[in-house]
């Protein structure tokens, strides 16, 4: 296969796998990756993915390499709390939650990495659209339970001082009534506990 054959058959593609070329090709010869690796063509980005060179990266784009290559994922924690303007800090490792075992990239692009959530906690996440593509993301609701359910730490007055959360945009998009119903889900007493502490701190700090 030549290279401006793979290039205008995965033109849609944000993030593209060995899979997905051999869609196009069942005789496709490995090899030519590694030939277009060198001359600049495409990044490897994990074992078995791969992006165009001439990509342009944005949150957007790296959000939906992120659930690709590594499923079944979602973004959520820290960059998910940066996304609604929850915390102040930038955030430069691509935070998810997976049922898969916990695990970090470190790649030409970015940073990825995936911590482990039970099969039935994957849920709470929106299907966000941008030109065309689609990248998944907790719930507002769902990245605080996120948050504080994988880190246990977090259970104190002084510890939720320590997010510096914004409770402007706390207040102006979470819903109470959801965070609620998602918690029970959790079925964990001391997450419960957590919430119901950091709530009246937010509202009463």
């Amino acid at each position: 296969m030549q290279y401006v054959r793979l290039k205008e058959a995965l033109k849609d593609f944000t993030v593209f796998s060995i899979n997905d070329i051999k869609k196009i090709d069942s005789d496709f010869f490995r090899a030519r990756l590694n030939e277009w690796q060198a001359k600049g063509y495409i990044k490897k980005i994990v074992k078995g993915y791969y992006v165009f060179s001439d990509l342009e990266l944005n949150e957007n784009v790296l959000f939906e390499i992120a659930n690709r290559i590594y499923k079944p994922s979602y973004i959520s924690f820290e960059m998910a709390m940066s996304y609604y303007n929850l915390i102040p800090e930038s955030v430069y490792e691509i935070t998810s939650a997976s049922t898969r075992r916990t695990y970090r990239f470190k790649t030409p692009i970015a940073e990825f990495s995936y911590k482990t959530i039970k099969q039935e906690l994957f849920f709470g996440y929106n299907l966000i659209k941008y030109n065309d593509k689609y990248f998944k993301i907790a719930s507002i609701e769902k990245t605080i339970l996120d948050y504080l359910y994988i880190n246990p730490n977090v259970k104190k007055e002084s510890d939720f001082t320590g997010l510096r959360i914004n409770r402007d945009a706390f207040f102006h998009q979470v819903d109470e009534k959801k965070l609620y119903a998602f918690l029970e889900k959790f079925t964990q007493k001391t997450l419960s506990k957590t919430i119901k502490s950091f709530l009246e701190w937010v509202k009463h700090a």
